[in-house]
């Protein structure tokens, strides 16, 4: 099978989106990403990624795509996590101290820094709306991170929150807490706790 066919089926498995190094994972040269990009069968749209030109774009997982270090946080995650109605005005992302990307310099970007250990602490994955799998912290993660920033998160989206993540049915309350206490936000956290349960 040539390298182009095999390029054709990788594109068609990904909905229309390929990243150079998917490419390169199939063993695939990336000049044949270039060659079907002269040909208009796919453009390039970022560093290292390309659609079909009938694919939308795919913000969430285009941005972790040009930089995995990236973990989808605070309004966007909590927006993910479907614990608020509110769109995000910008995407919320949290690096680990010291790390460094062009990319954050986007005024898209609200980019939160934390400690290395903490940086991976609490992630998961979810689906974007168009089924591509990106990173996110999980919920209690997420609002351990908004508490954190209380001073900065309007009071009536925190309230909103806690509630609608306390009447869920897969809510882990144990985890919330540790965090909190790992986080130093334990005292808000549980009071909201006892009120509401």
């Amino acid at each position: 099978m040539s390298y182009t066919t095999q390029l054709l089926e990788l594109i068609d498995r990904q909905d229309g989106l390929v990243l150079t190094r998917d490419a390169e994972t199939a063993g695939i040269p990336r000049y044949y990403l270039t060659l079907l990009a002269r040909e208009g069968i796919i453009e390039r749209v970022g560093h290292g990624i390309y659609l079909t030109p009938d694919t939308f774009e795919d913000d969430l997982y285009m941005l972790q795509a040009r930089s995995p270090q990236l973990i989808f946080s605070h309004e966007t995650a909590l927006y993910l996590h479907d614990l608020t109605d509110r769109d995000p005005i910008s995407y919320s992302v949290t690096v680990p101290i010291g790390y460094h990307n062009r990319l954050l310099m986007n005024n898209d970007l609200q980019v939160y820094t934390v400690k290395k250990e903490w940086h991976e602490l609490g992630v998961t994955e979810s689906s974007t709306v168009y089924g591509r799998q990106i990173r996110l912290y999980n919920a209690e993660r997420t609002l351990c991170d908004l508490f954190r920033q209380r001073n900065k998160v309007d009071a009536d989206l925190l309230n909103d929150s806690m509630k609608r993540y306390l009447t869920r049915k897969e809510k882990n309350i144990p985890q919330l807490l540790r965090y909190a206490d790992l986080f130093r936000v334990s005292s808000p956290i549980r009071k909201y706790v006892e009120i509401l349960l």
